[in-house]
């Protein structure tokens, strides 16, 4: 297997990802236009416009979303489809290291890592080569595309909605560095409940000893439970601060006649556009930490079975590993 977790996404298909590219960017030009006629909309309502003009607004904020929606619709498949095909690469790969091991078997330990790779590790790991280039460049490109035309249209405000996300750029990172670490304690405790049930050894001690592992699952998962959804809980705050700074200037904009209303509109479901990607974007940095761990684990088993393999060692040779 490739040293990195990209190495193994360029494996599975470096055109894929090239095409995959190319229809983020595409989704996030189609996604950026209706917000210019979204606002032409409303000031042609307030200002007086003919209700033809007005209709002809809507059929193209129709069709644009038409656009974005059948985009999305085929970056998504096309996603999925990929991520899948490295699932099966993944689960092929230790099905056949299985069955090569008949002539050399492996320790309850090894058999244990095999179940728990293709049961459940090879999952979110291949499924991460689907959006692994996709996913940043889509949500990146909304997020300088929406960015850009709220500066264009009032910078003053667009300033305010930027200063709502600083604060993220220093706490995500820490909050998922704690998460990461936890990850790689569940993962490893799995296995070793993986390797209990290859045994198939049931006595007082062996039943202690899973009982330990589940309850340490438990209070892992909780962990993470807890760190995950406080990180959720602050960037939701954030947002709210952000559409109370729209309020706050857009209102007074309004009142003193320095903008008009569909700018404001505008900067509120500018501000939706731009919390919905920089919360993708946030899932998908969290999604890399954590499969970056994921795959150094499955790549490292694989490493190490191979090798046992190559030496011809046999399964009481193996010395069992203890969590």
């Amino acid at each position: 297997m490739p040293k990195s977790l990209f190495g193994f996404v360029l494996l599975m298909g470096r055109h894929h990802q090239i095409a995959i590219a190319a229809l983020s960017i595409l989704l996030f030009l189609a996604g950026t236009a209706p917000l210019e006629v979204q606002r032409r909309i409303i000031n042609a309502a307030t200002g007086g416009a003919s209700y033809q003009a007005i209709l002809i607004l809507v059929f193209a904020y129709l069709g644009l979303a038409l656009l974005e929606g059948l985009t999305k619709l085929a970056l998504n498949l096309y996603r999925g489809w990929i991520g899948e095909v490295a699932i099966r690469w993944l689960r092929m790969g230790v099905l056949a290291a299985s069955e090569c091991s008949h002539e050399s078997p492996v320790d309850a330990l090894a058999e244990g890592v095999q179940l728990s790779i293709v049961l459940a590790e090879a999952e979110p790991v291949g499924g991460f080569v689907g959006t692994s280039v996709s996913e940043p460049l889509l949500q990146s490109g909304i997020l300088i595309a929406v960015g850009g035309y709220m500066i264009y249209l009032q910078p003053l405000m667009a300033l305010a909605v930027a200063v709502v996300f600083l604060p993220q750029i220093g706490f995500v990172p820490l909050m998922q560095m704690a998460i990461n670490r936890r990850v790689e304690t569940k993962i490893t405790v799995m296995r070793h409940v993986s390797e209990g049930m290859v045994r198939h050894v049931v006595t007082s001690d062996v039943l202690d000893a899973q009982s330990g592992r589940v309850q340490r699952l438990f209070s892992t998962n909780m962990s993470i439970y807890r760190i995950k959804f406080t990180m959720n809980f602050l960037m939701n705050l954030m947002t709210q601060v952000g559409y109370v700074g729209i309020f706050a200037l857009g209102g007074y904009y309004v009142v003193t006649g320095k903008t008009e209303i569909g700018t404001v509109v505008a900067f509120i479901s500018g501000l939706s556009k731009i919390t919905d990607p920089w919360r993708e974007l946030v899932d998908w940095y969290r999604d890399l930490k954590v499969t970056q761990v994921k795959y150094v684990l499955i790549r490292d088993a694989s490493d190490a079975a191979t090798t046992l393999r190559g030496e011809g060692v046999y399964r009481d040779e193996v010395p069992a590993l203890t969590p």
